[in-house]
C-alpha cells in the first residue's frame, strides 16, 4: 500500500507508525526502570537496615522528585520539545538508578539512595508527561483512541522489570550489578527509539499548526487551565487510578512478605503478577471502551480493583491474596490512560492540560507511600492499603468528566 498523510502536508502512514512503535519503547522503558526498583524494595530495605516508615520515606523520594519534574516538564517541552525531553529524561533515569544501587551496596548509604531517587523520581515525571504528549499527538495523528496501549508497554515494561527483579533474587545477584545492567538498557533504548519521535505540533485537518492557536503555551494561558471544573475532575480520575497502581508498585512486595508470610522471591513474583495483570487490561481496555464508552469502563475498573484489594487485605491465604492482585491489576489499568485521553480531548490545549492531569495523578506518589508507610507502622501493612480504596470510590464517583466528546468522523 503506498504511504498516505495523517492530514495536508503532515506526516506519511510510515512515519506515524514509526512514531508509535518509538513511543511504544519509549513507555516500556520507565516501568523497567521503576519495577527494577519495587522488586528489589524487601532486598534494599534489609542492606539499608530500615523499617517500613523509613522506606515510606525512600518512597516518598521518588514522589518528590516527580512532582519537581511534572511542574517542571511543560516549561522544558515548550524550550525544548518533546524529543529533547525523553531522551534526557531517560538518561538521568539510568544515571540515577545506577547511584541508587552503589549507595545500597557501598556504604550502604541511606542519603545517597534518597538522593538518587529524588533525582529518579524528577526525570520520571518529566518523562512521563513528554511521553503522554507525545502518545496523544500520535493518537491525534492515527484518529483513534490507542493512548490504553501506549500505558500497555509500560505495564509490560513493569513486567518485564519485575520477571528480573525475580530472578535477581533467586539467584542473589547484587543489587549494583543488577541496576547497571537496566541502566544499560535504558541509555540504548533511548538513543534508538527518539530518533523516530516526530513534533508533538501534529498539524490539523485546516493545515493550521496546533501550536499557533494553542493559547496554553503561555504562563497565563498554562494557568488558566487549572481553573477548568473538568480539568480537576480528570485529575482526580488519575488521582485515583495512580493510587491503585502506585500503592502496588511500592508495598505489594512487603505487604506479600510481611503481611501473607511470603518468601521475597514470591513476593516478586506476585508483584510480577499484578503488573501483568494490568498489561492485559491495558491490552484489552481498547474494546472495552470501544463497546462501552470511557465512563461505565472506568466505574467498573474501580469497582473490581476495589474487590481485589479487600481480598488482598482480608483473607489470609497467599493463593486467594494473589486472585486478588489480580483483580487489583485488572481494575487499575485504565483510569490513568483514560485520563490522559481525555485531556487531550481538545488538540489546541492538550499538551498543557495532560500536564495538569499528569500532576494531579502524580500527586498519589506524593502523599500514598509516607501516609501507606505510617498507617502500616500502626495497623500493619495490609490494613493500612484500606486507604486506597476510599480513593477508588473516588475515582467512581467523579468518572463522568472523562465521558467522550462528540466522535470524530472516519
Amino acid at each position: 500500500m503506498s504511504p498516505k498523510t495523517t492530514s495536508p502536508g503532515a506526516l506519511t502512514t510510515s512515519q506515524t507508525l514509526a512514531w508509535r512503535n518509538a513511543v511504544f519503547a519509549i513507555f516500556a522503558l520507565p516501568g523497567i526502570a521503576m519495577a527494577s526498583w519495587a522488586s528489589r524494595l524487601p532486598t534494599i530495605k534489609e542492606s539499608l537496615g530500615i523499617d517500613l516508615g523509613q522506606a515510606g520515606i525512600l518512597i516518598f523520594a521518588i514522589a518528590v522528585g516527580s512532582i519537581v519534574g511534572l511542574v517542571a516538564s511543560s516549561h522544558i517541552i515548550a524550550r525544548y520539545g518533546v524529543r529533547a525531553t525523553i531522551f534526557a529524561g531517560l538518561i538521568v533515569m539510568a544515571a540515577t538508578i545506577m547511584t541508587v544501587g552503589l549507595g545500597v551496596t557501598f556504604g550502604p548509604s541511606f542519603a545517597i539512595v534518597f538522593a538518587g531517587l529524588v533525582f529518579f523520581g524528577a526525570a520520571m515525571g518529566m518523562t512521563d508527561v513528554a511521553m503522554n504528549v507525545s502518545g496523544a499527538a500520535n493518537e491525534r495523528a492515527f484518529g483513534r483512541n490507542i493512548m490504553p496501549i501506549f500505558h500497555a508497554f509500560f505495564s509490560g515494561g513493569t513486567m518485564l522489570g519485575a520477571a528480573l527483579g525475580a530472578l535477581a533474587e533467586v539467584a542473589h545477584v547484587p543489587l549494583a550489578m543488577h541496576v547497571f545492567a537496566i541502566a544499560v538498557l535504558i541509555v540504548v533504548g533511548a538513543i534508538v527509539a527518539t530518533r523516530f519521535l516526530k513534533s508533538e505540533h501534529v498539524i490539523d485537518d485546516s493545515g493550521e499548526t496546533l501550536a499557533a492557536s494553542d493559547h496554553s503555551r503561555s504562563w497565563r494561558g498554562r494557568l488558566r487551565i487549572w481553573r477548568d471544573p473538568r480539568v480537576l475532575l480528570i485529575g482526580i480520575v488519575a488521582l485515583a487510578a495512580a493510587f491503585a497502581e502506585g500503592s502496588a508498585n511500592d508495598w505489594l512486595t512487603i505487604a506479600m512478605v510481611d503481611g501473607h508470610g511470603v518468601t521475597k522471591a514470591t513476593g516478586a513474583l506476585v508483584f510480577g503478577i499484578f503488573v501483568t495483570a494490568m498489561t492485559a487490561g491495558r491490552l484489552g481496555g481498547v474494546f472495552l471502551l470501544d463497546k462501552f464508552g470511557r465512563v461505565r469502563v472506568l466505574r467498573g475498573s474501580f469497582l473490581l480493583a476495589a474487590a481485589g484489594l479487600l481480598l488482598v487485605i482480608f483473607v489470609p491465604n497467599p493463593v486467594v491474596a494473589a486472585a486478588g492482585v489480580v483483580f487489583w491489576g485488572l481494575g487499575s489499568a485504565l483510569g490513568f490512560p483514560v485520563g490522559m485521553s481525555a485531556a487531550a480531548d481538545d488538540p489546541k490545549t492538550a499538551a498543557a492540560r495532560v500536564s495538569a492531569v499528569a500532576t494531579i495523578g502524580y500527586f498519589a506518589f506524593l502523599v500514598g507511600p509516607p501516609v501507606i508507610g505510617f498507617l502500616g507502622q500502626r495497623v500493619g501493612i495490609l490494613h493500612a492499603l484500606l486507604v486506597v480504596l476510599v480513593l477508588a470510590a473516588l475515582g467512581a464517583i467523579v468518572a463522568g468528566a472523562a465521558r467522550e466528546p462528540q466522535l470524530r468522523p472516519a
